[in-house]
């Protein structure tokens, strides 16, 4: 590669006083844990404004957060779960995790998004859940999405670990209608460390979910009477403090990175080889959790060993999902009756993009536009070296 000066990029996570008050502000309260502080129930109420939903629970993780939503829809041993083919196998695991089986299938090409035809063509007696992730925060097609949950009666569940913030057709996440989960893991665009969240449509669903996510307990129970098999999915009060901060931040550099993306598209494309993740004009605003992009025709062997030269010259870069039938993990429990090479057959699109797909963290659409101009060179290198 020519010499030239390392991008700057800026650290993640993120944060300042903000974060250190809150922390404090947890610490005085004299209450560590949900039921008897105040963080928690802030957030709550707070995120759910956010997205324009009436309930939002939080818990421990993103996965966590999954797993309680698809036993409130009523998965479990004996059900299905549709999920995409592509995407980070939390989405499946958590199907597998309380006994359904998860049904991987196909994704669009250009969006990395569910393929809603495939989706259909999945769809038996046992279905209990759709589940779209909104990937790399481009929100998933949830008009015909919506329509066929609407003619089947399967419900959706948004996984929008990716996706804080993110809109379609001018419709917040928790104004279409669906229940959603998100992730406030260490790499997501508001994360604690760890955390989770689910937002619900209606206070049935959430009333069951706080139940499950406190070991079956009602809030002002002092006898304990466990109404409902559950477990300790309860964030904490430190946790929540942080997270109160970081969604404050969030709308500012969500539209950093949307316009940076704008850019660093355009450059990515300019590259011979390269295609950029598509869009949907529908999704109008997409948050950019990862700038992902393709090379059509590389060999995965390649593509990792282009990711290796990405990092070595200074870039955050990460191989693309591998497709979830195809790790050791989804075949030890809830796997559909199929062979992988058939579940590959009917996903010839996760096929190609599980081998020739790469993204860079969103701290990139952070930077500034010389930066993405370098890093637009750094790719057309190694892109050209392979």
């Amino acid at each position: 590669m020519n010499a030239r000066p390392a991008p700057q990029f800026p650290e993640w996570p993120q944060y300042d006083d903000d974060e250190r008050t809150g922390l404090i502000r947890a610490l005085e309260q004299g209450q560590w844990w949900r039921m008897g502080g105040e963080e928690v129930d802030s957030f709550e109420r707070e995120f759910a404004d956010f997205h324009g939903s009436p309930y939002a629970l939080a818990v421990t993780n993103g996965t966590h957060a999954l797993e309680l939503a698809l036993q409130c829809l009523g998965a479990g041993p004996g059900t299905e779960v549709i999920v995409p083919a592509f995407t980070f196998i939390s989405s499946s695991q958590a199907a597998q995790r309380i006994g359904a089986v998860a049904v991987p299938v196909d994704v669009d090409p250009d969006t990395y998004n569910i393929d809603v035809a495939a989706v259909a063509a999945a769809i038996t007696p046992r279905t209990r859940a759709i589940m779209p992730v909104h990937m790399a925060g481009l929100v998933a097609d949830m008009d015909a999405l919506g329509k066929l949950s609407a003619d089947t009666g399967v419900p959706i569940l948004q996984d929008a670990a990716h996706a804080q913030g993110a809109r379609w057709q001018g419709k917040r996440i928790g104004e279409l209608g669906s229940v959603a989960a998100f992730s406030f893991q260490n790499g997501k665009l508001m994360t604690a460390g760890e955390g989770g969240a689910v937002l619900f449509p209606e206070s049935d669903l959430y009333e069951a979910a706080f139940l499950r996510h406190s070991c079956g307990r009602p809030r002002a129970d002092r006898r304990y009477m466990h109404q409902v098999a559950g477990t300790n999915m309860r964030l904490n009060e430190f946790s929540a403090s942080v997270l109160r901060a970081q969604l404050r931040r969030l709308p500012a550099q969500t539209a950093l990175r949307d316009k940076r993306w704008a850019l660093l598209s355009r450059l990515l494309g300019a590259v011979d080889g390269v295609v950029p993740q598509g869009s949907d004009v529908r999704a109008d605003q997409n948050t950019h959790y990862m700038a992902m992009f393709r090379i059509p025709g590389i060999s995965e062997d390649d593509r990792n060993a282009l990711v290796d030269r990405l990092v070595d010259a200074g870039l955050p870069a990460f191989a693309g999902f591998r497709a979830v039938y195809r790790t050791d993990a989804f075949w030890e429990t809830g796997a559909p009756d199929e062979s992988v090479e058939q579940i590959a057959e009917r996903c010839p699109h996760t096929e190609a993009i599980s081998g020739d797909c790469v993204w860079l963290h969103h701290r990139v659409l952070l930077a500034d536009e010389p930066d993405l101009e370098i890093t637009a060179e750094i790719v057309a290198d190694a892109v050209a070296a392979v």
